[in-house]
């Protein structure tokens, strides 16, 4: 007796909740992505077993390369623009819109006081090739440095601006040293230092 034969039929799949799956992820992932600031400066972070995690916002961070320049910047436009009009008030020149506009767009900067001005006035191809040198840590009493300066400037402009030290495994200590000693002197004792950590891209390591 033979087998009866069943006819093949094809398989048809609705690939319609796939696309919308994948459509909605994109998305997801386009309006989530935090891009990585465009720092003057690239520093090789030094490792460790920190778990602290540093804040989405509000980081005040300080830069420091393997010459001991330092670099400052805050994560906040807004910030950045009151910050930018009181480091004007105190040095004494005048800011326009165009100014404003330039700074709003600088992660951070490392130059002194004296030539933030004509930082600011430059064609931003013509400011990304400036080799910026570092903001001063110099004192002259009874003053304290361009560099605390700025650092008191941004805490006044935004008063939950968490400070964050980042320098290069190949920093001196004494350029590091001399950072931290500037900043407890005014009483800024609260600070994290951003390291490499296991399972981390970045984590901070909170000093007291």
């Amino acid at each position: 007796m033979s087998k009866a034969k069943i006819p093949r039929k094809s398989t048809a799949i609705d690939m319609t909740a796939m696309c919308d799956v994948a459509f909605l992820l994109l998305s997801f992932f386009i309006l989530t992505t935090k891009f990585k600031p465009n720092e003057q400066v690239q520093v090789n972070i030094p490792s460790s077993t920190a778990q602290i995690p540093l804040p989405d916002k509000d980081i005040l961070l300080i830069t420091v390369d393997t010459k001991g320049a330092v670099y400052v910047g805050v994560d906040d436009q807004n910030t950045r623009l009151a910050w930018l009009e009181k480091i004007a008030e105190r040095y004494k020149f005048t800011v326009d819109g165009s100014m404003q506009q330039a700074f709003k767009t600088m992660d951070n900067f490392g130059v002194p006081a004296s030539n933030l001005k004509q930082l600011l006035t430059m064609a931003p191809e013509e400011r990304a090739k400036v080799k910026q040198p570092g903001v001063s840590l110099e004192v002259v009493p009874p003053a304290p440095s361009e560099f605390m300066d700025f650092v008191l400037f941004a805490r006044q402009s935004n008063p939950n601006l968490r400070i964050a030290v980042k320098c290069d495994k190949e920093t001196s200590y004494e350029a590091v040293n001399e950072v931290i000693a500037q900043l407890q002197e005014k009483k800024v004792n609260k600070f994290n230092l951003i390291t490499a950590g296991r399972g981390s891209a970045q984590e901070g390591e909170e000093k007291e």
